[in-house]
């Protein structure tokens, strides 16, 4: 057997040549805390910090081919799974998630990375979404979602099969172990990021409202919390440690282009120099 001493995370996402989000800051975030991140690409954008302009994603056969190389390659700790493009992505990732079940697995239910080469008559959202929920949900250990969203498919019905009105209970009643649910409003002016157990235990911590034009910080938060699962924490504390990451990564964004600001990755306990 090799010799390692760095916890290991499969991360399944998109190339985002901004180093915004997706798998190159993924890796950032990673390496920040401690671990080594392994990739498996599921598609790869042409972007700038504005606005993403192409989606190209990858085949199921390669995101199979390639998560299988290196999970027979190396130990892995965790998985983390980000933006998937397309139903067959979803179906490819699941079928791994399958076969390795006994890796905690950490799905973000983030910002869709949708195939632009497919007819824009067809309603992909809906379906990337439907298979996600049906395939990926009742395999992930933690489900990371931002509170406006699941809020949004509460309203619209999108989890009317879970006959939960409570959005963390809606996604447990479909099969997530746990939910960690960010930037819910508690009241005017205050959020708070909510941690929904097996068992119905609860933590919550303070949360601050990102600065304007960030890109979603929900993968940031996931990829921190894997990472932690990855070095042996307990799902609330790598929650808790995950949050606080995310909150200081966030608080030191910068905006380098004409777009939206990109969080400082950086170590948890690394101070400004």
């Amino acid at each position: 057997m090799p010799n390692y001493s760095l916890p290991i995370t499969l991360i399944f996402g998109p190339f985002d040549p901004t180093g915004s989000d997706g798998l190159p800051a993924d890796a950032i975030t990673c390496a920040a805390l401690g671990g080594h991140a392994l990739s498996a690409l599921t598609a790869v954008t042409i972007q700038d910090s504005a606005k993403t302009e192409t989606v190209n994603p990858c085949s199921g056969e390669q995101i199979d081919d390639q998560a299988r190389c290196v999970l027979e390659d190396m130990p892995v700790q965790a998985i983390k799974i980000g933006a998937l493009s397309s139903t067959e992505a979803v179906s490819a990732v699941a079928q791994i998630a399958a076969d390795y079940s006994d890796v905690p697995l950490v799905l973000h239910l983030g910002l869709l990375e949708l195939d632009s080469e497919k007819d824009p008559e067809e309603d992909q959202a809906e379906d990337l979404v439907g298979a996600t929920l049906e395939l990926l949900v009742p395999q992930a250990h933690v489900v990371v979602v931002q509170a406006k969203r699941l809020t949004q498919w509460i309203t619209e019905e999108v989890l009317e099969a879970a006959g939960q009105t409570a959005g963390p209970q809606a996604l447990q009643a479909i099969g997530a172990n746990w939910v960690l649910v960010t930037g819910s409003p508690q009241r005017p002016g205050h959020l708070v990021n909510i941690l929904v157990g097996p068992e119905n235990e609860t933590a919550s911590w303070p949360s601050q409202a990102p600065a304007d034009r960030v890109r979603d910080s929900g993968g940031l938060v996931a990829t921190a919390l894997a990472t932690l699962l990855a070095r042996g924490l307990s799902v609330p504390e790598a929650a808790e440690l995950a949050c606080a990451h995310a909150e200081q990564a966030l608080s030191q964004s910068f905006q380098p282009g004409m777009g939206q600001r990109i969080a400082r990755r950086i170590p948890l306990d690394a101070t400004e120099n």
